[in-house]
């Protein structure tokens, strides 16, 4: 298997794994755990009070999700850098060490 039958494998798990649970439950509301945690400790104890409070809130829920998905791309581009870095480095470790 070469490495574009690779890639093309992967590309359609990806697909099939975000799209397989929208066909499963179509009307389903799919929240953050932010949600379903403050609703678990509301139950659990009615007269919680937070420790802190928000500095400040995103005038929609648009905004945070664009705000969020900038911070995911931007470690995501952090790690990547990194990793590559690494992978480059140890690459060319050995042809250095030789004088080449």
């Amino acid at each position: 298997m070469n490495l574009y039958q690779k890639n093309l494998m992967i590309i359609f798990l990806i697909l099939f794994i975000t799209i397989i649970p929208l066909l499963i439950v179509p009307n389903a509301e799919f929240g953050g755990a932010d949600g379903a945690a403050e609703g678990i400790i509301a139950a659990i104890n009615p007269d919680y009070q937070p420790w802190f409070n928000n500095i400040w809130e995103p005038p929609s829920g648009e905004i945070e999700s664009l705000l969020f998905a900038l911070q995911a791309a931007l470690g995501a581009g952090i790690l990547g850098y990194y990793i590559g870095s690494k992978k480059t480095e140890a690459k060319y470790k050995g042809r250095l060490e030789e004088g080449c």
